[in-house]
């Protein structure tokens, strides 16, 4: 996909999606400030959120703080935790309502996600919009329905520059 230094970006982040696949898959952490940089691509950036849960860890703050270090406005939910124990830690409407708002703003939409519950705002971005959507995720865990989806995308697979040694 050609990416214009005019075009404007807005980009959504879904950090608990991220940060556990960089875990699972790598036994790493991902490098937010470089997908921050890769995503950008020297076009406009409009707004770079990046979504996370509160779990009140005790290195959660400095991780935060990271993030906002690396330019991400940074949106804050609890951890839900139940009776029965389960627990529940979901960003995914609040980030497709923050795309939509922003949606007249941009010219491209960036989702660093693999999940596929975000195929419908993509879809919708596309139609109503005109959006370009592109996602950036690892290909290992990124819903196959998603890729066929958007515009573009990029493989954090492809290059060990998105990962940070956990050691």
């Amino acid at each position: 996909m050609v990416k214009y230094q005019d075009q404007r970006i807005g980009i959504f982040v879904d950090v608990a999606n991220m940060y556990h696949s960089a875990k699972n898959l790598y036994g790493a952490r991902l490098n937010f400030k470089e997908v921050l940089k890769v995503a950008v691509a020297n076009r406009r950036l409009i707004r770079a959120i990046a979504y996370v849960i509160k779990s009140n860890s005790s290195e959660e703050q400095g991780f935060f703080d990271a993030l906002e270090k690396s330019g991400f406005e940074v949106k804050y939910k609890d951890l839900q935790v139940y009776a029965s124990g389960a627990k529940k830690a979901d960003w995914d409407v609040g980030m497709a309502v923050d795309a939509v708002k922003l949606a007249d703003k941009l010219d491209t939409v960036v989702l660093v996600t693999g999940d596929g519950d975000f195929i419908p705002l993509v879809i919708y971005l596309k139609e109503k919009y005109g959006c370009k959507v592109e996602v950036i995720s690892f290909g290992r865990t990124t819903s196959g329905k998603l890729l066929e989806t958007v515009d573009d995308f990029i493989n954090l697979d492809s290059d060990k520059k998105f990962l940070l040694n956990t050691k």
